[in-house]
């Protein structure tokens, strides 16, 4: 392997620059998330996380105080009081908060979620341009801000209500939202990610990229943490290393975790057999794959499933 001729930033350097906090922790949507989800940040506080892409869902968050660090893909947004972001689902995020306190809301849209009654607010989500990373965050007047935050106020009261038409009242809400964030128009400036997170980056969006299991014959073709670093022209220690600081997480962890992560998709979402799963994971056997799923679920693959349904039917 070749070693990389781009110059290396100091990990002190890096985790000084860019981030306050030590750790951002690498989150993946629960398997079993609901369609829509809506939260004020006074009773659901933000923290500082990395989200690998193919979560689902879109993501819009408004922010009425507090500052922070968005990156999106390899733009980086610092954003504050007024601004909201659209965060599109094929997209790697990160964020770190920079002040005491943030305010707004966020809300997470599956796209099965508007149906075959609502697919025209879906096309309006695929083609609204400020999903695109370049442009994923806009800069709101005092008087815009107020009317957004008026319309998440409005969907998180009909989310928590229980009128037969909440869903079309969310719906409108949501295209009013976009009509409001269009019509400001005025997108932030955005910087380029360091390189040190521009190799997070690239090693998250690897890792991802290996889970394609959709048919029963698929299998992962799950690279090791030396194979990752090669791909990526870098020594894997120093891959290794610069992951570990801003995650915690060293790239074995990080890959037997989305491994782990795959698979409780698999058991929810699938009628697939231990085996089945096991084998399209590339576990050398059922048994190989029941002990790395016990310590890291506390359970079994069979207990996580039977727990699973339990709590859907409840």
């Amino acid at each position: 392997m070749q070693n990389s001729t781009i110059p290396r930033m100091p990990l002190e350097t890096f985790a000084t620059d860019n981030y306050q906090q030590p750790l951002l922790n690498v989150e993946h949507y629960p398997v079993d998330s609901q369609y829509f989800v809506i939260q004020n940040r006074d009773t659901y506080p933000i923290k500082d996380y990395i989200s690998p892409h193919r979560r689902k869902f879109y993501k819009i968050f408004h922010m009425t105080r507090g500052t922070g660090v968005l990156t999106i893909g390899l733009h980086r947004y610092e954003m504050g009081r007024n601004e909201i972001a659209f965060l599109h689902p094929d997209e790697i995020m990160s964020w770190q908060t920079t002040s005491a306190e943030t305010g707004g809301h966020f809300c997470l849209i599956h796209p099965n979620y508007f149906g075959l009654e609502a697919d025209h607010v879906l096309q309006l989500f695929r083609q609204f341009p400020n999903f695109e990373t370049d442009k994923a965050v806009i800069q709101l007047t005092d008087e815009q801000s107020a009317t957004i935050n008026g319309y998440f106020e409005t969907m998180h009261r009909e989310d928590r209500g229980n009128s037969d038409d909440k869903k079309q009242a969310i719906l409108l809400q949501l295209q009013m939202l976009l009509l409001e964030s269009r019509r400001a128009g005025k997108n932030l400036m955005r910087t380029k990610a360091s390189e040190g997170y521009s190799y997070i980056y690239r090693f998250l969006s690897l890792l991802e990229s290996s889970f394609q299991i959709q048919e029963r014959d698929s299998y992962v073709k799950l690279k090791t943490a030396a194979e990752f670093a090669d791909q990526l022209h870098v020594h894997p220690n120093y891959l290794n290393s610069l992951v570990r600081n801003q995650t915690g997480k060293t790239l074995r962890e990080h890959i037997q975790d989305r491994l782990i992560h795959e698979a409780k998709s698999l058991l929810v979402q699938t009628d697939w057999g231990i085996n089945e799963i096991s084998d399209g994971l590339g576990f050398s056997g059922q048994a190989a794959f029941t002990s790395l799923f016990k310590k890291k679920a506390l359970v079994s693959p069979s207990e996580f499933r039977r727990n699973a349904a339990v709590s859907t039917h409840i």
